[in-house]
């Protein structure tokens, strides 16, 4: 059990798992917050804005960690936004040339992933102080938790304004969407109902 109990406590399972709950970078720390009230309207947006928070998240996480000896600490914050800028770059060209309709449904939220201070607070408070297999590590689970995140107030907001999930039928066919759901206020509903359920269930727990 101890054995067990050593292993989910190691850094390297914290820094995978760690986002994925106890700070979830949307339910929990409340970062990033632009993406999960724009792009939540459906279940694919939000998975491809997802894919590509994870992509360059985890690549930006590398190379901080490899710079990180090198970097001076006044030009830090400047040489994260060039690194971050670079791969949200490849991502968004990426986006254009194999997806192009998922792109223009995304629009210029894709780019902004260069000001999320989800990414440029990863490589702050991990990647510019830890090794590279907890930095690819802390890029994933920070990055899936976002997606997850994202994915959970796409699915809801889906569901009550379309009646369909990813293009698939779920609520009977007698049911009236509730199209405010669509709009931004769907967003902060939806997001605030979330929180609330939360917060009282981690009050009960104690977590």
């Amino acid at each position: 059990m101890s054995a067990s109990n050593d292993s989910l406590s190691s850094p390297y399972s914290a820094a995978l798992f760690t986002g994925l709950w106890k700070e979830n970078p949307t339910f929990r720390l409340l970062i990033g917050l632009c993406p999960p009230l724009a792009v939540t309207t459906a279940v694919k947006p939000a998975l491809t804005m997802g894919l590509s928070v994870i992509f360059v998240l985890v690549c930006s996480n590398i190379v901080v960690s490899l710079m990180r000896n090198l970097i001076k600490p006044h030009v830090r914050i400047i040489m994260f936004t060039v690194t971050i800028a670079t791969f949200v770059t490849i991502c968004d060209m990426f986006l254009k040339a194999y997806t192009p309709k998922m792109s223009e449904m995304l629009g210029a939220y894709v780019p902004l992933i260069i000001v999320n201070c989800l990414i440029i607070f990863r490589a702050e408070a991990c990647a510019s102080k830890s090794g590279m297999v907890i930095s690819i590590l802390d890029g994933i689970g920070m990055g899936t938790g976002f997606t997850l995140a994202l994915c959970t107030l796409a699915g809801i907001r889906e569901l009550l304004a379309t009646g369909h999930v990813f293009d698939i039928q779920v609520m009977p066919k007698a049911f009236v969407p509730w199209l405010a759901f669509q709009m931004p206020v769907g967003a902060f509903v939806t997001l605030g109902l979330i929180l609330g359920l939360i917060t009282a269930l981690t009050r009960k727990k104690g977590a």
